[in-house]
């Protein structure tokens, strides 16, 4: 693929070398040789294989596990290519690092996302790529273009393929905060909507493990909660024992980046859950759950559709939409 004389470059650092290698087999391209490793004293040390000079380089690397070292790979990476003197450097981060430190709601609390905004720019990159941002306004954060991809239409498609009933559902919040997301989701389904939340004592405080329905109707009902992002997933956990105590009929949960680096799987794995659907903006390969619990759904057709739309300069505009992409 070349576009005003110059090519598609693909490199990627450790954090998730399979998703690399599909976006390279969609695109027909293969991967720059690049060698990512750490000298004895934990510094990172690259070695990029061929030449990118005046190329269109694009470099895949995620942020789970091992956020710190996969984003200074990243780091190191960008400007190596900067001072090769690549024509453009795109960062393509399927999971934005520190996405959910977004803003200051106390004292003394820093905004991490910003600071690592301007690592990225500061590297030398010109275009970030990323998907399903915990809060958009990230976007902000940069003075240089960013393309937030959603996997709204992944789940989408899967909700009308793989849940029976899907027609009847209604799609649940876990929190105040996804409300905007599920009603998305919902809107587009045209679905009812329903919202918990952490339950409160009289006096205020929270409940830790405690929930509370405060929006909708679940009985008798497929529920399909929603969210962006799963760690412990103890959130899960209380949400879904509160669905299936209210009534509900099944409970299906979508979760864009399911990190589960603090999970305890078998636990997961015996809530009253019909699936986990996440997609592998993170690497799962070392996640399993029982019964075929643990769904894992491809981003790396919608990924390499915007590379390969930003580098021939076309609109990235139908990524949002419902379709599936053949390249």
């Amino acid at each position: 693929m070349s576009n005003h004389g110059n090519s598609i470059k693909l490199i990627t650092g450790n954090s998730h070398s399979k998703l690399a290698q599909d976006v390279a087999d969609r695109l027909g391209i293969l991967l720059v040789p690049t060698t990512v490793k750490k000298f004895s004293n934990g510094e990172t040390n690259v070695k990029i294989g061929s030449s990118v000079r005046d190329e269109d380089v694009f470099i895949i690397q995620s942020s789970c596990p091992g956020v710190n070292d996969h984003f200074m790979e990243l780091l190191i990476l960008i400007h190596a290519c900067k001072i090769a003197s690549a024509s453009r450097i795109t960062a393509v981060i399927p999971c934005f690092p520190y996405q959910r430190q977004d803003k200051k709601d106390k004292s003394r609390l820093p905004i991490t996302a910003k600071l690592v905004a301007n690592m990225l720019t500061v590297a030398g990159a010109d275009h970030i790529i990323t998907m399903d941002l915990h809060a958009s306004q990230i976007q902000g954060f940069f003075d240089i273009p960013v393309d937030n991809l959603f996997t709204e239409p992944i789940f989408l498609r899967y909700i009308k393929h793989q849940i029976e009933g899907w027609q009847h559902a209604i799609v649940v919040s876990p929190d105040p905060g996804g409300a905007k997301r599920a009603a998305g989701l919902a809107d587009k389904l045209q679905l009812d909507l329903a919202m918990i939340n952490r339950k409160r004592t009289q006096s205020g405080v929270i409940e830790p493990e405690r929930m509370e329905i405060l929006v909708g109707d679940v009985r008798g009902k497929v529920c399909i909660l929603v969210d962006d992002m799963i760690d412990s997933g103890h959130t899960l956990t209380l949400a879904t024992n509160e669905l299936v105590e209210k009534g509900a009929k099944a409970v299906y949960a979508l979760v864009s980046h399911g990190l589960l680096a603090d999970a305890d799987l078998t636990q997961l794995g015996e809530l009253p859950l019909e699936r986990l659907v996440v997609t592998n903006t993170v690497d799962q390969q070392g996640h399993r759950l029982p019964d075929g619990k643990l769904v894992v759904l491809d981003v790396a057709a919608t990924v390499a559709e915007s590379i390969r739309r930003l580098h021939n300069g076309e609109s990235i505009s139908l990524l949002f939409g419902e379709h599936e992409f053949m390249i």
